[in-house]
Formats: structure tokens, sequence, C-alpha cells
């Protein structure tokens, strides 16, 4: 993988105004270096570069873009001078011609598929997620063709839904009824039992999200033609996840979630062919290092862990966190952030600094 040296500077004039605008909002330093979309396609004889994106809504499209209100994209970019990079001179929405966006959906085990996206990444229809911001850095600084897959949909939890292959059950003392509970492994049914009872079982196994988002995703890279034109290779270079909400209203799933999350890294490594790849994790952003309790700091401190060398040295050097407090606007992960465009293109933004980053540093 190489990085892109031919990408303009940034004009002089951009440089100021971001620097102003970093000074006022420290979130806004996340674009201050990012030059405008080169219009130039990228070359589709090399090996695109698949980042597949996963989680649970908040992984999704959730920023408004229409309006001239505090927080929709449209004011932030037009009234606000923010992230000038999706505008061209005329005041149009850019397209990276060197960036595919492609989203799939599903709820449940594979076979069930809905293609949401196939285009060149820009701001389409009313809504926009992460992928704008880590799009815009991926495509900034790699030469080769760039592929964002998102698999996702919404209410999933790590510890059940999205539960990966491999994990087994265990048990919790539940701290409101001091009872002792069983918590479904990988492929079991129901989410979870008191211990000595016959577990019941439901119509949905712990993991069934994972193999399908996992299935929908390949299904994408096995006709990489359909969804990147004229590409016939790919490897799979990163993943990002951004999610936990779902898992803070039960604490067996939160006390887990350090070891769940590390499961997951290793388990789409495995599933995808790429034991390089690289993982970037953001926290929810209305957790407060400094305030946290309770299920909340649980899921933190996992998400944080995962990329302490100190903590986890199995996975020194391939996994980044971003904490997300300080970019979001506002709200919380169970609100969508109210909707808020620029607690997306924030977190978006220092997602794709991170896997940049961790991208680099494997050189």
């Amino acid at each position: 993988m190489r990085p892109l040296a031919h990408r303009s500077a940034v004009p002089p004039g951009l440089r100021f105004l971001t620097a102003c605008l970093a000074t006022l909002c420290p979130a806004a330093a996340a674009f201050a270096q990012l030059p405008d979309p080169d219009p130039t396609p990228a070359d589709p004889s090399q090996t695109v570069q698949v980042f597949i994106l996963m989680g649970q809504s908040n992984m999704l499209e959730m920023g408004k873009v229409a309006g001239d209100e505090d927080g929709r994209l449209e004011h932030a970019v037009k009234t606000e001078g923010l992230y000038p990079f999706l505008v061209d001179e005329d005041g149009n929405w850019t397209t990276r011609a060197d960036v595919r966006n492609v989203a799939v959906m599903g709820s449940g085990g594979p076979g069930k598929n809905r293609v949401r996206k196939n285009e060149w990444l820009t701001v389409s229809g009313g809504k926009v997620g992460v992928e704008q911001g880590i799009g815009h850095r991926l495509g900034a600084a790699l030469e080769e063709p760039v592929l964002l897959l998102k698999s996702a949909i919404g209410n999933r939890s790590l510890g059940w839904d999205l539960l990966p292959p491999g994990s087994p059950s265990y048990e919790f003392v539940d701290p409101e009824d001091g009872k002792t509970y069983v918590y479904a492994g990988y492929g079991e049914t129901p989410l979870r039992w008191e211990k000595g009872a016959e577990p019941e079982p439901i119509g949905w196994t712990a993991g069934v999200q994972y193999a399908g988002d996992v299935a929908r995703a390949q299904a994408v890279l096995a006709d990489l033609g359909a969804y990147y034109p004229g590409a016939a290779d790919y490897e799979v270079a990163g993943f990002f996840w951004w999610q936990g909400d779902k898992d803070r209203y039960d604490a067996g799933h939160a006390a887990m979630y350090e070891q769940n999350l590390a499961n997951l890294a290793a388990a789409l490594r495995a599933e995808f062919d790429a034991p390089d790849a690289k993982f970037v994790v953001a926290t929810l952003g209305q957790t407060e290092k400094e305030s946290a309790a309770g299920n909340e700091k649980l899921i933190l401190d996992a998400q944080l862990a995962l990329s302490d060398p100190a903590r986890r040295p199995d996975l020194a050097d391939s996994v980044a966190t971003v904490y997300t407090h300080p970019l979001s606007q506002g709200g919380a992960s169970n609100g969508h952030y109210g909707g808020n465009a620029k607690t997306y293109m924030n977190v978006g933004l220092a997602m794709g600094k991170a896997m940049v980053e961790l991208l680099n540093d494997a050189k």
C-alpha cells in the first residue's frame, strides 16, 4: 500500500481558515490538513484497498444534511465553513472518484441482503455517516483505489447478536437480582438462562447477525466488479467498528465487552483472510473518561484497552481507539446524537486519521 504523494497541498487561505476554526473548536482540527478531492480516478487495475465498516445504528447514516440549523451538514459547510473538501467552488457536493461507497444490510443471518448504496463517495440522500470522513481521509492518503464496505444494521449487541465465533458461554451474577445466569456462547440460544435451568430456545442465536453481516460483505467482494467498476483484485486492509450502545443495557455483556471485542478483531481477520488488517474502534460519544460509571465505564475501558499494548500486547500496533467524547456535539448514542452531522463528520475524520496512521506505521 502506497501513500499518495501527488495530492495538492492545502491552499494558504484554507490553512488560515482551519487554523482559526481549530482554535475556536478543537474538533475542527480533524480536517485541518485535508485537501480538496483529486478529480482523477484511481487506477482500478491496482489492488483495491477494502475497508469494512461494522457496528449498530451509530455506524449507519444518522447525521442530517439539509437545512440551515445548527447540526445540519449544509449549515456546517456553508455557514460555519467546516469540511470545505465536501463542496466545490460552486457550492455543489464533491465526489471522490477514487473511493467507492457501498452499504449492504440485512436482519439476521445470511440470505437476506439489501444493497443500500453503490456509488462514488459523495453526499447523497438526507443523511450522512462516518463513511464521509473516513473515505476522504483514506482517499487523500492512499494511491490505490479504496472501497468502503459497510455491513451493519441497528439495535444489535456485541455480546449477543454480533457475538463472534469461538466465544464460549459464561456465568455471570446479575447485580440486580443476585442470581447466576449462563450467557449464550456463539450459536447458542436464548440470550441467557438461570444456572441450573434448561434453556428454552428462541428464533435467534448468539452471533447470527455477525454471520449475516460477514456473509453480506463477502458477497460484495465475490462480485467486486459490480461494486468497484473495472476492478479485479482486492485486499481487506482494515476494519472500522462503532458500537456499544446496546451492550450498555446488559451488565453481563458490558463485563465481557473487552474479550468479545478482541475475539471480534481476530474473527474478522480470519473471515476475510486479512491477518494484518488494521482495526479502528470508536467509543460512545456521551461517555466521558472522568465521569464514566457502571456499564458505560466497562465498555469505554474495554474499547480503550484494545489499543493499549500494556493491556493487549497481542494487538499491539494493529488497533487504534478513537475517544469520541471531545468530538461529539451533544446527545447520546441511543438518540443518534440528535442527528448532528458534525458529530458524524468529526468521528469519521478521526477514525480515518487513526487508520491512516496505523497503515503508515506498518510500512
